[in-house]
């Protein structure tokens, strides 16, 4: 997925700019290492990595334009020198990051980026942005995949999103989860993902009678004929469709499925499920959206819900539990001094980190340790940060969709279920290496 167009080095926080200045004018810019992270979080025990693809690209092609550079000289706010400095800046930097699709939790670096101060503190504002949202919004779609129990969620949420931007990162972050298509068309164009939909009931309500607007769809799109059954009454709706799957039966062809769209959709799929099995037509599907996200999934499901499919909209599109995430960008390492945070309730961590995961022996995931980069792997265990960039050029082959998504499940499934609960989830065991202990007792007295 290419960056957006507008996302220059100009898609920051001006405080950014004001601190580089400032460094500018000190002569301050020697290497510097921050570490992206989310907070503990109420409602999220774990997370989803994503989004370090576009953070990547925006990283190897960040450098101010003429016109970056005119703007910024109308702020009067910055010096000849330097916007002189501005102009021939880009990112030399490294970068070590957990894949996408990596499960990982609270405090862990995600990412950590060092660089000569004045570049990395620009690059905080799309950092946060690109991988907090990205990430969000896996964390929510793995979660509805888990609630589905095997059952097919589709992402419904384009109409929704907050903007085109977020669009195209909830169809890609949702299927790196595990839902199975989306209704986004450029998404599918541009990131190969399927592609699902039906009909809106203005579709229905423009024929005459329902009946005849079915006829019509499954005339023009015979191999993949759904219909939305509940425009006007579920179970009449659901007979139309009976009437019309047997003239399709007639002429060689087959209804693929129903769609409920409102009312009680525990009882009402049920209902609809046993006419069609008595019509003989076991293999056609109910498809069912409206408000879905996981905790919907579930209750219907635990109530013995007859669907096959879910069309999953707004509230993952926006995360509606837990609209944001709080995640932060934090100098850990500057020159040859390890920093750290003392504010209360938001001390970070000094020094820059590895992440270490343990896994017992039928692979399931036991414990996270976060240590010192330096640090060697423990016995049985993997480091979760990997080079990424060096010099400012990307020195990985980024991994596909598909590749991500079926990291993706395997961990996920390596993952114990009492870690996975909607509610009241345990918190897995994330501990600190004695020596990053050891440097933050080190650095909280200098």
């Amino acid at each position: 997925m290419k960056p957006e167009e507008h996302a220059g080095p100009l898609f920051t926080d001006l405080y950014e700019l004001t601190m580089a200045a400032a460094y500018f004018t000190r002569g301050l810019d020697e290497e510097a290492t921050f570490s992206l992270y989310i907070r503990p979080h109420q409602r999220r025990t774990y997370f989803v990595a994503a989004g370090l693809e576009q953070a990547l690209q925006y990283l190897a092609g960040w450098r101010f334009s003429g016109s970056d550079l005119d703007y910024l000289r109308r702020l009067n706010l910055f010096t000849p020198d330097f916007l002189a400095y501005l102009e021939n800046l880009k990112f030399r930097g490294k970068v070590r990051a957990m894949a996408e699709g990596t499960i990982f939790f609270a405090d862990e670096p995600v990412l950590e980026l060092t660089a000569p101060i004045i570049q990395a503190q620009l690059l905080e504002t799309c950092l946060i942005n690109t991988v907090g949202m990205a990430t969000m919004i896996a964390t929510k779609a793995a979660r509805c995949v888990h609630a589905a129990r095997g059952k097919t969620v589709v992402d419904f949420s384009l109409r929704r999103t907050q903007g085109a931007s977020a669009g195209m990162t909830v169809a890609r972050s949702s299927y790196l989860a595990g839902f199975a298509a989306t209704s986004n068309v450029l998404a599918g164009k541009l990131l190969g993902i399927p592609v699902s939909g039906t009909m809106a009931h203005s579709y229905v309500l423009a024929f005459e009678n329902e009946i005849d607007a079915f006829r019509a769809y499954a005339r023009t799109f015979p191999q993949n004929t759904v219909l939305l059954i509940d425009t006007y009454d579920t179970i009449s709706g659901a007979r139309n469709a009976i009437t019309v799957a047997r003239e399709m039966q007639a002429a060689g062809r087959r209804l693929a499925g129903v769609r409920l769209d409102s009312g009680d959709m525990a009882g009402l799929s049920r209902q609809v499920r046993r006419m069609l099995d008595g019509a003989g037509m076991q293999d056609v599907k109910i498809f069912a959206s409206s408000g879905f996200d996981e905790f919907k999934i579930e209750d219907l499901l635990n109530r013995e819900a007859a669907i096959d499919a879910f069309g999953v909209g707004t509230k993952m599109g926006v995360s509606a539990d837990a609209p944001y995430l709080d995640i932060v960008y934090k100098l850990v390492r500057y020159a040859d001094r390890n920093v750290r945070k003392l504010s209360p309730a938001k001390a970070t961590l000094a020094g820059a980190k590895q992440v270490f995961r343990r896994q017992d022996e039928s692979g399931r995931l036991t414990e996270d340790i976060i240590a010192l980069d330096s640090e060697p792997v423990p016995s049985g265990a993997r480091a979760l940060l990997e080079p990424v960039m060096a010099g400012g050029r990307i020195t990985v082959c980024l991994s596909g969709l598909e590749t991500i998504r079926r990291n993706f499940r395997a961990e996920f499934d390596r993952l114990d279920q009492r870690y996975k609960k909607l509610e009241g989830a345990a918190r897995f065991p994330v501990s600190i290496s004695p020596a990053l202990a050891r440097l933050q007792e080190q650095t909280g007295r200098q």
